[in-house]
């Protein structure tokens, strides 16, 4: 057998939103190695006798280093087992994919990338609300709170970030988006921008709460709960309540 690794989109958690690719890619796995964010009633597809390794990096709590997943993935697909590299949300946006694939291609292994829905993509459709609007959201833009140091990015295009006619999601932003919020007010846009948290998108405790980048960002100078969350943020469409 060819040594190969399936990068598998697992979304936000619901396992409604997988994929069929990606459900068919879990059942036929030998081993399947997953973030924190993708574990729960997705692993459920994963037919009994796989190995089923938690690979998964939180802030704060101790978690394999990037070597050493890469390392993983690499020793496991040598052994010709199917190797399925299972990812929150989907596997291109923020989630280090790019470290993999350069260690399987070191190693001359072949890979695929099976997309999945992303949260900030689960967010807004749970809120019902469109991520672009004709004449008003020209723009979608996917940012990061924080950068490898877990403080917010020192070089920030903050034209692009306070345009008022871009829908942006920042993930990983609990820590950060009071600092982010001003420079956005600073640059122009106005703190009454409609804003969106989302928390625990995908699982049945999420929660929605529909504010204001200003609003947002005292509330989590305040204080926030260690419950994973993204911030939307933009012409959203008005609460219909």
């Amino acid at each position: 057998m060819t040594d190969f690794v399936a990068f598998v989109g697992a979304g936000p958690g619901d396992p409604d939103l997988l994929t069929l690719k990606a459900v068919d890619r879990l059942r036929r796995a030998d081993v399947v190695l997953f973030d924190d964010l993708s574990a729960g009633p997705v692993l459920d597809h994963v037919r009994p006798g796989a190995a089923v390794i938690a690979v998964g990096k939180r802030a704060g709590r101790p978690s394999p280093s990037q070597r050493e997943v890469s390392t993983l993935l690499v020793d496991h697909a040598r052994t010709g087992a199917r190797v399925v590299r299972l990812k929150a949300g989907d596997p291109g946006i923020f989630g280090r994919l790019e470290e993999e694939i350069a260690a399987l291609r070191a190693a001359g292994i072949g890979f695929e990338i099976v997309p999945g829905i992303s949260a900030g993509q689960a967010a807004v459709a749970a809120a019902g609300i469109p991520l672009t609007r004709r004449l008003a959201a020209r723009r979608v833009q996917f940012v990061t709170g924080h950068d490898v140091t877990g403080t917010l990015p020192a070089e920030r295009n903050m034209a692009a970030l306070a345009d008022p006619d871009a829908a942006t999601i920042v993930f990983m932003p609990k820590r950060t988006f009071p600092a982010l919020a001003a420079d956005l007010i600073a640059h122009g846009l106005p703190g009454d921008t409609p804003a969106l948290f989302a928390e625990r998108v995908g699982h049945p405790d999420q929660r929605l709460t529909r504010t204001t980048i200003a609003a947002l960002a005292a509330t989590l100078a305040a204080g926030m709960s260690d419950a994973t969350a993204l911030v939307v943020y933009g012409p959203l469409l008005p609460d219909a309540a």
